[in-house]
């Protein structure tokens, strides 16, 4: 686990000052910040003026005992993790403090502290995630952004991606690690760089794709090597891990690892640590993992393909992001950056993309997503020589339609008015209800749209 003292004030209250000693000594060289108060009101106090993010407190002390301190602490700080330290004949007040909101207990006397500080370390860790929790529950109901311009780089109405954004304004400014899965040409590598942004870190973002990376050139890629460390090895190379310092690591296909590089991955987020090539000191990693893959991983994992441990070190945080077939909404938007781009790039005056075109590609698989559409609006623009994108695109051809018989000569001709309200009606069905995208379908203005949808409800 993770050693989470450089980050945590924890308030000891202990009435025995040969106990409240020995337990400050050992957590101080733990990297704890320590405060101490040798009864529950003092500790009270200490909580109101301090705020520490941990209570370890023994129950049975003069003035204040841990069971009043407990029930006032979940009183005025419901969310203030707790841990009691309870004597061997006090077992059914450490069952009592249970009930009344501790997170756990310990036995006196504690002959092994480093006990004592993994308990610590893992309350720490689920208070911190129950926060997170609250967060996140309370994000996904708010419609704003509070740092939009981290996602500007990527173009989407879409109502899921928009959840996914807000999610990852919650668990981005956080140390954890992050996953993202979803299919080729998603935009995983996009959505790590907002997570970068949206964690505010000073360090550099860094990306790696490791499939087909062996076990050593995955420990030479991210650890570095010292001088000497192999053959060949005439000079010294710093690692990803420490290009990324106080940065973000984005790892892409981690579905792909050896399980020898997956080993070394987990002792790495479980550790903070690593060896370079050749060193036989260890250094300490400061940067944040985003990692990535295309894979199912919890299928990798029952087929043995995958660890298990690895795999629920990684699931904390992860998103899934939806393919392009999900969030057609967004298509006609990327086309039409694509074709500028495209045009730039090649030098000609960008043509305009019609709503026949539009109808076709809303009506795609992309099985390639967000990449496929550029590959084929950039070759479309390449071929095109007129002023409007035709329907001759690489790759794609107009689904078929099943023939209507033509009205005899004596059945009436619809009315014009009747055509209208059912070239709207197909425009809306095509569009998936998107006025704003039946309105480009039908080549018109929304506003003209909205208001033949108003005349259609008055008449």
């Amino acid at each position: 686990m993770t050693n989470q003292g450089s980050r945590a004030t924890i308030l000891l209250i202990e009435d025995d000052p040969l106990v409240c000693r020995s337990i400050m000594t050992y957590l101080t060289d733990s990297g704890y910040r320590i405060l101490c108060a040798e009864n529950g009101r003092d500790g009270l106090a200490l909580v109101r003026e301090q705020g520490p993010d941990l209570v370890l407190t023994d129950l049975l002390m003069p003035v204040m005992g841990g069971l009043a301190l407990l029930e006032e602490l979940k009183r005025q700080f419901l969310e203030l993790p707790v841990i009691v330290i309870s004597g061997a004949g006090q077992v059914e007040d450490a069952v009592a403090a249970l009930k009344l909101g501790a997170d756990d207990y310990l036995v006196k006397p504690i002959h092994d502290l480093a006990t004592l500080e993994h308990l610590i370390a893992r309350t720490l860790e689920t208070a911190g995630l129950r926060r997170e929790l609250q967060q996140v529950t309370q994000k996904l109901l708010e419609n704003d952004f509070s740092c939009p311009e981290a996602f500007a780089a990527i173009t989407t109405r879409s109502p899921r991606m928009q959840a996914v954004f807000r999610y990852l304004e919650v668990v981005g400014p956080t140390p954890q690690p992050i996953l993202i899965e979803g299919e080729t040409g998603t935009g995983k590598e996009l959505t790590a760089r907002a997570i970068h942004r949206v964690s505010s870190r000073r360090g550099r973002f860094v990306a790696v794709n490791l499939a087909g990376l062996d076990d050593q050139m995955f420990s030479d890629t991210l650890f570095g090597h010292e001088r000497g460390a192999f053959t060949g090895a005439a000079t010294a190379r710093e690692g990803l891990l420490a290009q990324a310092a106080g940065g973000t690591l984005f790892l892409d296909e981690i579905g792909d690892l050896s399980e020898s590089s997956q080993i070394k991955l987990l002792r790495l987020l479980q550790e903070g640590e690593y060896y370079p090539l050749g060193a036989d000191r260890p250094k300490t990693a400061t940067a944040r993992f985003v990692l990535a893959t295309h894979r199912n991983l919890h299928e990798r994992v029952q087929q043995g393909l995958f660890r298990h441990d690895l795999y629920y070190r990684l699931v904390t945080h992860r998103v899934q992001l939806p393919p392009l077939r999900e969030r057609r909404e967004d298509i006609p938007l990327l086309a039409e950056i694509f074709l500028n781009e495209a045009a730039a790039l090649l030098g000609k005056r960008p043509p305009l993309l019609s709503a026949a075109c539009c109808t076709l590609l809303v009506q795609q698989r992309f099985d390639g997503n967000i990449r496929e559409l550029k590959a084929i609006i950039t070759d479309a623009v390449a071929r095109s020589s007129n002023d409007t994108l035709t329907l001759d695109l690489p790759g794609l051809s107009c689904p078929a339609s099943p023939a209507e018989p033509l009205p005899a000569e004596e059945s009436p001709l619809p009315t014009l008015k009747q055509m209208e309200q059912q070239l709207i009606a197909q425009a809306l069905q095509r569009a998936g209800g998107n006025q704003g995208l039946a309105a480009k379908l039908l080549g018109i203005s929304r506003t003209a749209l909205n208001k033949r949808l108003a005349k259609q409800k008055t008449t």
